[in-house]
């Protein structure tokens, strides 16, 4: 089953949901980055959520999301679009712990419980839009709760959720996003806080071959909930050696000939995919204006 998420109405418009199986998106990520379990973990939970809030927008809007406490990992950075691309890596990906008092990896220590969530998105206008909150957890689910709640006043319950194979693969991966609409009453938002707080762990759900729709389906069990639209999800970079170029183009003449004599060429490695880019002497020389 390839990864894809899904964006769905309930309870006659009064609930907004979002379901994903990110499994092989994050796999990816996290092979590219070399992670550890609890590093896995944090980078898999903020690159489902960030895919999420991806199929939030339009067009060509998309958004950053940067998670920084004051654990060992540093930080963890991911982008994403409206068409189902995701990038992310984390600062220090070799970041492991025993598994945590609920016999879970232990992303909260991993990330650290003071530091700041941040979201930028690039809208197409002149300026960006940029929420940031406080770090509330640590765990990254709550924090995006949070998250929605303070920055965008959006009522929501987000959860993610990401298991780890012993070769450190990524056995299974997804999450959702459940938001409550201006006009629900409180007998919906009763019925879908009980859900929420009733539901199995969506990791476990994921390894046992669930859906996007089974997972909606266990959280809207006593209504008809309606589907919107459906998405693949992949892991995509936005490097190249031509953004590379501009980029070194725009050092200067001076920055450029310092390479050429210091180092007698240029080398360059992605942070999110890691793919290296090399430039000789004579590709530099043609950067220069």
């Amino acid at each position: 089953m390839s990864d894809y998420m899904i964006r769905a109405t309930a309870y006659n418009g009064q609930v907004r949901a979002f379901a994903i199986r990110s499994t092989d998106t994050v796999g990816e990520a996290c092979r590219r980055q070399d992670t550890w379990p609890a590093a896995s973990a944090a980078l898999g939970r903020t690159i489902t959520i960030s895919a999420m809030m991806g199929s939030m927008l339009k067009g060509d809007d998309q958004l950053t999301v940067k998670l920084e406490g004051d654990g060992p990992i540093g930080y963890v950075i991911a982008d994403s679009n409206a068409h189902g691309d995701v990038r992310g890596y984390v600062k220090n990906p070799h970041v492991n712990f025993d598994l945590n008092e609920h016999g879970k990896l232990d992303v909260r220590r991993a990330v650290g419980t003071n530091g700041t969530l941040s979201v930028v998105k690039d809208l197409g206008m002149k300026n960006n839009f940029t929420g940031s909150v406080p770090i509330v957890s640590g765990e990254v689910s709550e924090d995006f709760t949070y998250y929605f709640a303070s920055s965008e006043q959006v009522p929501s319950a987000v959860g993610a959720g990401v298991l780890v194979n012993p070769d450190l693969s990524i056995l299974a991966s997804g999450g959702f996003i459940i938001q409550m609409m201006p006009e629900a009453d409180d007998l919906t938002i009763k019925k879908v806080e009980k859900r929420v707080s009733d539901i199995r762990p969506i990791s476990t759900l994921i390894r046992e071959g669930y859906t996007p729709e089974d997972i909606l389906n266990e959280f809207f069990n006593d209504t008809e909930w309606k589907l919107l639209s459906q998405q693949d999800v992949q892991f995509k970079c936005k490097c190249s050696k031509e953004r590379l170029e501009n980029a070194i183009a725009g050092l200067g003449n001076e920055e450029i000939d310092k390479m050429i004599e210091e180092d007698g060429g240029a080398e360059a490695t992605c942070q999110f995919c890691h793919e290296q880019y090399h430039f000789t002497v004579k590709e530099l020389e043609q950067l220069k204006q």
